[in-house]
C-alpha cells in the first residue's frame, strides 16, 4: 500500500457485522450503516482510529460516551448496542436513526407547527429528564444530535460531553464546553454551574429553532452572541402562540437561580397538551398559513445551524480559542492589546488610570478612559461578556504601534498582570 492512502474498511467487521455505505466522518472517526449477521438487524457502527485519539482531547470524550451510553436505556435516546475494540481500531455499534437529523429538514422546510414541535420537544425533554435521573447531564444539545428513526421519532446522540456525578465539584460542574450558540451564558464564567440547568437553556434554544425555523442568538462573534443572551436580547416572530414564548422566555432565563428546571417544565400545561390520536402522522412541512400572514425578517434564511456548523464543540474551554472578537471595537487602530477579566469595571479603570498618571499621561474619562502623552493616544475600553467576565481592550490611536508595543512590554503588562483572566491574540 502507498504512504498516506488510507486502507479499505473491511467489508466484514469481526464476524459479526457487514459493513455497508459510508455515513458521515470526523476528525477521528467515520461511522457506517452496517447490518447484524446475527439478526439481519440495520445498525450504524463509528469506527475510531485509536492512533489518531491517543493523547489527545478526544480520547477521555470517547471513554466518557461509552460509560453513559452504556447506562442509558431510553425510546428517545440512541442505543448502544456494543463496543469492540482492536489494537487499531475502535467500534461502537449503535442504533441507527435512519431519518437523520431532524433539523435537515427544518433547513430545507422552516418552523414546524407548533403541535409537531410540541411532540418533538416533548421526546426531547423526556429524554434529557432520564438522563438527569441517572445523573447524567449532556452538555451538547443541538441540532446536529437531534436525530430521527424510522417511524420520525426523535433520538437523542452524542453524550461525549457529558458529565456525571463525579465531575461535580461543590455540587457544581466547572468545564466549560458545548456549542457556543446553544450552550447556557453561566458556562462560559468558570465559576461552576448547574448542569441540569444548562441542559434546561439548550433545551430552550431548540424549543425556539423548532418554532421559528432559526436560532434565538446567532452572531459569528461570540462575546457579542454572549452579551445578547445575558440581555436577553432576541425577538420572537410573531407566529410564535402567547403561550410557547411563556415557555420559551422561562426556558431563556440567563440567570439559571431564575431558569425554569426541566421537572417545572414537564408540569407546565402547554407542554402537557397531547397531539391527537390522528396526528400521529404527522409531515414536516412549515406553518404555511402563519407564515403567508406573517412573514419572517427578510434576512432571516431559515438556515438555523449556520453558526453551529461553523464553531467547533470545543471552542469555549479556552475563550481565547474561540473567540473572535474583531468587530467588537470601530476607529482607527494600530494595534490593541486585549485580556478577559473577572474583576469590576472600576477596579480595571482605576488601575490604568493610575498606571497612566504614574507614567505621565493625561487621563481623559470624557470618552470613556483616554491616555495622552505627546503624540501617544492610549484608549480603554470594557465590555461585558458574560457577567462577571468582562473583556478590556487598550488600544493605540493613530500610527505609533512600535512606541506603544514598547510601553506595554516595558510597563503596562506586568502591572496587569493580576487582573487578568486570559490574555487574548494581539489586534492589528
Amino acid at each position: 500500500m502507498e504512504p498516506g492512502v488510507e486502507p479499505t474498511c473491511p467489508k466484514l467487521l469481526l464476524g459479526k457485522y457487514q459493513l455497508g455505505r459510508l455515513l458521515g466522518r470526523g476528525a477521528y472517526a467515520k461511522v457506517y450503516h452496517a447490518r447484524s449477521l446475527e439478526d439481519d438487524m440495520g445498525v450504524a457502527i463509528k469506527v475510531i482510529d485509536r492512533s489518531k485519539v491517543a493523547g489527545t482531547t478526544m480520547e477521555p470524550r470517547i471513554l466518557r460516551e461509552v460509560s453513559v451510553m452504556r447506562r442509558l436505556s431510553h425510546p428517545n435516546i440512541v442505543k448502544l448496542h456494543e463496543v469492540m475494540a482492536t489494537k487499531s481500531k475502535i467500534y461502537m455499534v449503535m442504533e441507527h436513526a435512519k431519518g437523520g437529523e431532524l433539523f435537515t429538514q427544518i433547513s430545507r422546510d422552516g418552523p414546524l407547527t407548533e403541535p409537531v414541535a410540541r411532540r418533538y420537544f416533548q421526546q426531547l425533554v423526556s429524554a434529557v429528564h432520564y438522563c438527569h435521573s441517572k445523573g447524567v447531564t449532556h452538555r451538547d444539545i443541538k441540532p446536529q444530535n437531534i436525530l430521527l428513526d424510522h417511524e420520525g421519532n426523535l433520538k437523542v446522540s452524542d453524550f461525549g460531553l457529558s458529565a456525571l456525578p463525579e465531575l461535580l465539584r461543590d455540587g457544581l460542574l466547572h468545564t466549560s464546553c458545548g456549542t457556543p450558540a446553544f450552550t447556557a451564558p453561566e458556562v462560559v464564567r468558570r465559576k461552576g454551574y448547574d448542569g441540569a440547568k444548562a441542559d434546561a437553556w439548550s433545551c430552550g434554544i431548540i424549543l425556539y429553532l423548532l418554532l421559528a425555523g432559526y436560532l434565538p442568538f446567532n452572531e459569528a462573534n461570540i462575546a457579542v452572541m454572549y452579551q445578547k443572551m445575558y440581555l436577553r436580547d432576541f425577538e420572537f416572530p410573531c407566529w410564535i402562540s402567547k403561550s410557547a414564548q411563556r415557555v420559551i422566555s422561562r426556558l431563556l432565563d440567563p440567570n439559571p437561580q431564575n431558569r425554569i428546571t426541566i421537572e417545572e417544565l414537564i408540569r407546565i400545561s402547554w407542554f402537557k397538551r397531547s397531539l391527537q390520536s390522528n396526528q400521529a402522522s404527522f409531515d414536516l412541512s412549515p406553518h404555511e398559513d402563519l407564515l403567508n400572514t406573517c412573514k419572517a425578517p427578510e434576512e432571516v434564511k431559515f438556515d438555523p445551524i449556520e453558526t453551529a456548523q461553523t464553531m467547533n464543540a470545543f471552542d469555549i474551554i479556552s475563550l481565547s480559542s474561540g473567540l473572535d472578537l474583531s468587530g467588537l471595537f470601530e476607529g482607527a487602530v494600530k494595534r490593541a492589546k486585549r485580556f478577559t477579566s473577572m474583576e469590576s469595571t472600576e477596579k480595571i479603570l482605576k488601575r490604568l488610570e493610575d498606571l497612566g498618571a504614574a507614567l505621565g499621561y493625561k487621563v481623559d474619562r470624557k470618552k470613556g478612559v483616554v491616555l495622552v502623552k505627546q503624540q501617544l493616544i492610549l484608549s480603554v475600553s470594557i465590555l461585558e461578556v458574560a457577567l462577571p467576565l468582562l473583556l478590556v481592550e487598550v488600544k493605540v490611536i493613530g500610527d505609533n504601534g512600535a512606541e506603544f508595543e514598547e510601553l506595554f512590554q516595558g510597563e503596562l503588562k506586568s502591572q496587569l498582570e493580576d487582573l487578568v483572566f486570559e490574555w487574548q491574540k494581539d489586534y492589528f
